[in-house]
């Protein structure tokens, strides 16, 4: 990605000297640069805000709550997990931060799940069912609230920033349905093979 976006700044500012568009070109990097450090600040606060309330909601047992919610449907799909395992409390805890749409703030719980799940598996170098099964669910999460995209929208200055919703709520949970019946389908496939 580096060689590709060097080309492109290269491309851009040799084609802007050709056209004799420098001023331009000068004035778009440094609007760029602004934008892209208001992006930055406004989702770095968004994630500050939601990664504090996730752990006030983990300190407070919240997630002890929602994973004893979520643990019948977890345990169907993570057949190796034990329903007092750390694995299934940080997995439910990635699960219900990527509902709310705070995918950088689930990013924690799911680096923690991943490793309880490593140990579960023997610490092996291949990734077991539960692991690859989890990495799905994680990337192609059902978003009920997508607050990070709302927050988005409206800080570009959208009148109705979660119009988005029921595009949002079928898309993921289209994306979550085919995901998971793949990694299941590829999983017996594995095991009939091995």
């Amino acid at each position: 990605m580096n060689i590709i976006f060097g080309v492109l700044i290269i491309v851009a500012v040799v084609c802007g000297l050709i056209t004799q568009n420098g001023s331009q070109l000068t004035q778009g990097v440094i609007s760029g640069a602004e934008d892209s450090i208001e992006l930055l600040l406004t989702i770095a606060g968004m994630l500050m805000l939601w990664s504090g309330i996730m752990e006030i909601a983990s300190r407070g047992g919240l997630t002890k709550v929602i994973g004893k919610t979520l643990a019948p449907i977890l345990r169907k799909l993570f057949k190796n997990v034990k329903k007092d395992s750390k694995a299934l409390e940080y997995i439910s805890m990635n699960v219900s931060a990527n509902l709310l749409g705070l995918g950088n703030a689930a990013t924690p719980f799911g680096l923690s799940a991943m490793r309880e799940l490593h140990k579960i598996g023997g610490e092996s170098d291949r990734a077991t069912d539960d692991m690859v099964t989890f990495v799905v669910m994680n990337t192609a999460s059902i978003q009920i609230f997508p607050t990070m995209i709302g927050g988005l929208r409206q800080m570009y200055s959208s009148t109705a920033p979660f119009e988005i919703l029921p595009c949002v709520w079928i898309s993921s949970a289209v994306a979550l349905a085919v995901g998971l019946i793949v990694a299941k389908c590829f999983c017996i496939v594995k095991h009939r093979s091995d």
